[in-house]
């Protein structure tokens, strides 16, 4: 119902019921006729004023309740500008202050939401953005490979060189379908498995799937210290360790050191990825969990970085209600903290 219609509504029940009450005084004076007169004729004005009365009245008292309907009414529109406090005030009823509080609660979450929901659509249509870019290049190298291979007159080293060419690219593009494919898994299913965890055989297991690697790339790895056990899941907790060790490899450079440390610390179990590289510089820590990001591009593409590592990294942390940050060595290098609730000693 408009809120005109009610004053009016209002107003006028309350003019009738002013009539019925100098009727049913009419029948009990019906004794004395000159009585009666006086009663029919003093009911109408009374009548009149009480209906005057109540619509200004009333016109004061839900004024504040039309502005509250007004309002949600243009909340409800996505004017999400709206805010209610404004109506509250000394002389406004106590049942309408209480609506007035309730209704900035609910304006405040709904402008929480679609603050969410606009950024998530923002950071979707970004992660669209990024992953068509990091597609077209290597499918750019795959296409004019082959083309160039279309040829039968180039010599048989130049033939080898574009299909080994193919084949890296090709190898590219497995691994970043492989590394968003995880990332889903982890962000969107949650596939985390949990059991009790020991980080040091985590650890020791991340070494030895990356021995080769580093093998090759004139790396060393040194481990040292202990850790409580966690609650976590054993195969994307390796994973951490490795992305944080594989992707410390490629930027130490021949001869680089790489050191993984384990401790507790009030409550949570900590490994330490430090290296003697020449770290990341002025650059955001925070930026270097972004998906896609690069500190040096050209570097991280020859070295078959895809820009995911550090991103699964935080998604399989924060999985674990753990966290992860990046800073840079005084004395040079980078070096990465991962913390993960401990869980008590076995026996506890």
């Amino acid at each position: 119902m408009q809120y005109r219609a009610f004053r009016i509504l209002l107003a006028t029940v309350t003019a009738l019921c002013t009539l019925l009450f100098a009727a049913l005084l009419v029948f009990v004076t019906l004794l004395d006729s000159q009585a009666t007169s006086w009663i029919l004729l003093a009911a109408v004005p009374f009548a009149i004023l009480a209906f005057i009365g109540t619509l200004l009245l009333s016109g004061i008292l839900l004024a504040p309740l039309n502005r509250l309907v007004t309002k949600a009414r243009q909340l409800a529109s996505g004017d999400l500008s709206v805010r209610f406090t404004e109506e509250s005030g000394a002389l406004t009823p106590l049942a309408v202050q209480e609506l007035t509080q309730s209704l900035d609660k609910v304006s405040a979450r709904v402008r929480s939401t679609m603050a969410e929901v606009t950024a998530e659509s923002k950071r979707q249509g970004q992660f669209v953005s990024d992953v068509s870019h990091e597609i077209r290049t290597p499918l750019t190298s795959i296409r004019g490979a082959a083309e160039t291979l279309m040829d039968e007159d180039i010599p048989y080293e130049d033939r080898l060189r574009f299909c080994q060419t193919i084949v890296r690219e090709s190898e590219r593009l497995t691994r970043l379908a492989n590394d968003l494919l995880t990332l889903q898994r982890i962000e969107g299913a949650g596939e985390i498995k949990l059991t009790r965890v020991d980080l040091h055989t985590i650890v020791e297991h991340a070494a030895a799937m990356l021995e080769l690697l580093l093998e090759d790339r004139q790396v060393r790895l040194t481990i040292s210290g202990e850790a409580p056990d966690v609650l976590g899941d054993p195969d994307r907790l390796q994973q951490v360790v490795q992305n944080l060790v594989e992707n410390a490899s490629r930027f130490v450079g021949e001869g680089g050191r790489i050191h993984v440390e384990l401790s507790g610390i009030r409550g949570h179990s900590v490994i330490t990825v430090s290296d003697d590289g020449p770290g990341f510089g002025d650059v955001d820590p925070a930026r270097l969990f972004d998906r896609f990001y690069r500190g040096d591009p050209s570097r991280a593409r020859t070295t078959g970085g895809t820009g995911l590592g550090l991103t699964i990294v935080k998604a399989i942390v924060t999985a674990h209600e753990g966290t992860v940050e990046a800073l840079n060595l005084p004395g040079g290098g980078a070096c990465f903290i991962v913390a993960i609730p401990s869980l008590p000693p076995k026996g506890e």
